[in-house]
């Protein structure tokens, strides 16, 4: 750590910048797509227009941020690592930093427990939580407690899924091969070993794990570490009550009257109606390519990953530009790393692809 800390709740550093990813205010866009992968990260800001050049920060705990504009858009990539603890630095700090609507789609890898094939897409329309009971005994067995838990799913935003199935369609390569599979449920665990089933010298009690989920969860298919984790927040936060500055009760500056008073309606003129000024959203989706189909043991080649990284990159960013955020709910231009000032008439955003 090399800054000072001013504040042990939150923390940040005396210019605003969150502990975990090093950002500040400005330096994240209200769209944004998040990956585990730094190279993940890296392929798919190479679509980002070239000016204004895209901002770029990787932080001391190793969170890589970029943002710059598509076809004018502002929009982050923002690399994560793995695991739940990580998507909550990512969805809490980035809220902290932005102004406005905040829209996120997970792009990430995942093993299917269906019969797909490697390199599927799958969009999951809910995610649950799968995590090990840490009341339960794994050293010597358990009578009285199940080893795994699993929690209740919750939906990805709707609009948001339909609009990046419309964009995977639309951009899908020439002779590329793997179905866009939507309408399944996926479950994201706390380790990748033990409680997704996996059989290693640990005693972890997981042996049917898989087939209980399958019996269990009605069209669950996929398995991962983050989504859950996004949906999870985007469903939880509502929002600090903000009160319109419009509407905020003028400063004494005279004798002041019971509310019932025709006094107070001849100083101050009628009363504002209640509050209706609509507060920020968080809303997720999730894509993500079949790199392990667990009941065969295939795993996925790096040729294929290439294809599928380069093919989903470019959905994902025309899926968040496609997604109309109201002008009000909008993070100000100025002043961010996305800003149009002094940037040449010549680099105009490119056309439109959905």
């Amino acid at each position: 750590m090399k800054d000072t800390i001013v504040d042990a709740n939150f923390p940040k550093t005396a210019d605003g910048r969150v502990y975990h990813l090093g950002i500040k205010s400005g330096e994240v866009a209200n769209r944004i797509v998040t990956v585990g992968s730094i190279s993940r990260a890296k392929q798919i800001a190479t679509y980002l227009d070239a000016s204004p050049k895209p901002f770029s920060l990787c932080s001391e705990r190793g969170f890589l941020t970029i943002t710059g504009r598509y076809q004018g858009a502002p929009v982050s990539v923002v690399c994560i690592g793995m695991g739940g603890p990580n998507v909550d630095f990512f969805i809490r700090e980035v809220r902290e930093c932005l102004q406005g609507d905040m829209l996120v789609i997970r792009f990430g890898s995942c093993g299917c427990l269906t019969d797909l094939p490697v390199g599927s897409l799958v969009l999951p329309k809910a995610s649950l939580a799968v995590t090990r009971n840490l009341d339960f005994d794994f050293a010597n067995g358990d009578h009285w407690r199940v080893p795994y838990r699993l929690s209740k799913p919750i939906p990805a935003d709707s609009d948001l899924m339909m609009t990046l199935q419309r964009a995977l369609e639309s951009t899908r390569p020439v002779g590329a091969f793997g179905p866009v599979v939507p309408d399944t449920v996926n479950a994201s665990t706390d380790s990748f070993y033990s409680s997704q089933g996996r059989q290693t010298s640990f005693q972890d009690y997981n042996s049917e794990l898989i087939d209980h989920l399958k019996k269990t969860i009605p069209g669950i298919t996929t398995l991962e570490m983050e989504t859950y984790w996004v949906f999870h927040l985007a469903a939880s936060w509502r929002g600090l009550p903000i009160l319109s500055p419009a509407l905020n009760p003028p400063l004494a500056v005279g004798p002041e009257f019971p509310p019932s008073s025709h006094a107070e309606t001849a100083l101050n003129g009628p009363q504002p109606a209640k509050d209706t000024v609509r507060q920020p959203t968080i809303r997720a989706a999730a894509v993500q390519m079949v790199f392990a189909a667990r009941s065969s043991r295939e795993f996925i080649t790096p040729e294929h990953v290439s294809k599928l990284e380069a093919w989903c990159g470019q959905a994902v960013l025309d899926a968040l530009y496609a997604m109309d955020i109201p002008q009000d709910q909008l993070h100000p231009q100025e002043g961010s790393v996305w800003d149009m000032e002094g940037v040449p008439v010549e680099a105009a955003p490119r056309s439109t692809l959905i």
